[in-house]
């Protein structure tokens, strides 16, 4: 249909690694894989959680929607891949990579701000022990859960709106796995900067700002345990917030990568991406979700006590 020299654009084409039809195969095992891992990490984490008692703390329950978003985030765009590598149809209609656009940004941002918020509660749990229970209340807690993932609707639900106004050209290929905003937002025939000024705002304010919140309660936390005497205490006050820690290095780690490497390593006129990017957009979207478990469940022993418990209850029930 067209619109002066524009054309309402009814589908996409998801390029992603289909350049490479030989590995179609081989990648389609890989991430499925990766997907049944974090399923399955994700949900046992949420289910012993929510089942031992002893797990009922604010932490586990930052633990339990950060592995409930993990598996919404995945699921709103690895099944689609998956078809697209044994398909020859590598195409989404316009509304679908609405939706993909609209759930992808808002899991993204709500992860952003849920891992702010997970570090705060590490800062008041070794910094102000003797006040934690107030501070990080019942009410305070699912407050602050509830918070990250309305600021993820709403910021998502802004950009998406601004972009499905833009009219589009005739180039419809998308270079990525999904219908990322920005690689979605470059197809426009009109000019985006107002659209990248509301991008840079709710960058900062949504990954930024986090970020600044993990940078500054690290730093009192770190500060905190170098104070502490004893190895032993310094060791345990430290294995308290390792796994957090962990998953944010790796989390922002891969935006950063991402978002912020110099222009000079992008080909100027195409936004067509080379395998390295590609493969780290995937690292980005697939094993960050299926890390967080591994990393929770290997390096915390009250989660591996609480496996124990369920599954000894569960033989002896039998």
């Amino acid at each position: 249909m067209e619109w002066g020299n524009h054309t309402i654009l009814v589908e996409f084409f998801l390029k992603g690694l289909s350049g490479y039809p030989r590995l179609s195969l081989l990648f389609f095992v890989l991430i499925l894989g990766m997907y049944v891992v974090i399923l399955l990490g994700n949900g046992t984490l949420i289910l012993i959680s929510v089942l031992d008692s002893h797990l009922h703390t604010p932490m586990y329950f930052f633990l339990g929607n950060l592995s409930f978003l993990d598996i919404c985030y995945t699921t709103t765009s690895i099944p689609p891949t998956l078809v697209r590598f044994l398909s020859e149809r590598k195409t989404i209609s316009f509304s679908g990579c609405v939706v993909q656009m609209f759930l992808g940004l808002a899991m993204g941002t709500t992860e952003c701000v849920l891992l702010g918020m997970m570090a705060f509660d590490r800062y008041v749990a070794i910094c102000n022990p003797l006040r934690y229970p107030v501070i990080v209340s019942k009410d305070s807690y699912v407050t602050m859960a509830a918070g990250s993932w309305f600021a993820g609707a709403v910021n998502s639900a802004v950009q998406t709106a601004f972009v499905v106004k833009l009219p589009f050209c005739r180039n419809n290929v998308i270079h990525h796995f999904s219908c990322e905003i920005l690689a979605v937002m470059k197809l426009a025939c009109a000019d985006i900067s107002g659209n990248e000024v509301i991008m840079l705002v709710a960058t900062t304010l949504f990954t930024l700002m986090p970020l600044l919140l993990i940078v500054i309660s690290y730093s009192f936390i770190i500060s905190s345990i170098l104070k502490i005497h004893s190895s032993e205490g310094r060791s345990k006050a430290f294995s308290t917030c390792s796994s957090h820690l962990t998953v944010v290095i790796i989390f922002y780690g891969a935006i950063l990568f991402m978002y912020m490497k110099p222009k000079s390593t992008e080909t100027l006129n195409s936004d067509d991406l080379d395998a390295t990017d590609k493969l780290i957009s995937m690292f980005y979207g697939v094993m960050t979700p299926m890390m967080n478990p591994l990393i929770y469940s290997l390096r915390n022993k009250d989660v591996k006590e609480a496996v124990k418990h369920l599954l000894n209850r569960r033989f002896l029930s039998k």
